[in-house]
């Protein structure tokens, strides 16, 4: 399994037949100008809510390629009126089972807002544990540390937990680094943070916070692609 960072929180994900793009947020994003959006192929788009700094990219990209939009069932309806057609909606508990198996991505709840771009309702907020090749990760989406994690330590442990550090509009690095503990996984990658001036993190202090509570934190580069063997 591949993971790909491409700035904020959008991560494509990549297994076999299997290509995730989750909460694409490029072009938008003058951190990620060196991303050519159009080369991306993805086979599936999970967005974990409606704000435009997640779903910036979908229609576009969704429209090109063919790829199917995971979201909440609001969300879908929002793409569904604009004339996407390939969509999969859910809602918290949900699991899609793609590529005949091989790849499975249960939502699960996270604790934040949704509202589409126009304002139009966006649903309930959610994160996504995907499965794949034995290793799971955890997709936290925009959140606050809510007790909801400790039940994904208890059944879905993850090999990797992809959680936001920016504070403000979500976890900042003391509640992520709880719930890494919540979760079980001592390996974190960072999203949600540097992108605006609000979310702007001392990435030396944050490093040496997570290995003060015996984790690793990951700050990708823009554009880097990590493997989980």
């Amino acid at each position: 399994m591949e993971i790909t960072y491409y700035g904020h929180s959008c991560f494509g994900i990549a297994y076999g037949k299997t290509a995730l793009l989750i909460d694409p947020f490029i072009r938008p994003n003058s951190l990620a100008s060196h991303i050519d959006v159009d080369a991306l192929e993805p086979t599936h788009i999970l967005l974990t809510h409606g704000h435009a700094d997640h779903v910036a990219d979908a229609e576009d990209i969704s429209r090109r390629t063919g790829a199917a939009i995971l979201a909440a069932f609001e969300v879908c309806n929002w793409y569904e009126a604009r004339g996407i057609e390939q969509l999969m909606p859910c809602n918290h508990g949900g699991v899609f089972q793609l590529d005949g198996g091989e790849v499975s991505v249960r939502s699960v709840a996270a604790v934040h807002s949704s509202a589409m771009p126009d304002g139009a309702y966006g649903g309930q907020p959610m994160g996504f544990i995907i499965e794949a090749g034995g290793r799971r990760v955890y997709c936290a989406g925009d959140t606050a540390l809510t007790m909801e994690m400790e039940l994904i330590g208890r059944h879905w442990t993850p090999d990797v937990a992809l959680l936001p550090i920016g504070d403000c509009f979500t976890m900042g690095v003391t509640d992520a680094i709880f719930a890494a503990g919540m979760v079980k996984c001592k390996h974190v990658i960072g999203s949600h943070y540097d992108t605006f001036p609000p979310i702007k993190i001392d990435r030396d202090a944050a490093a040496a916070q997570f290995q003060a509570a015996g984790c690793v934190l990951d700050l990708l580069e823009i554009g880097a692609t990590t493997t989980l063997n």
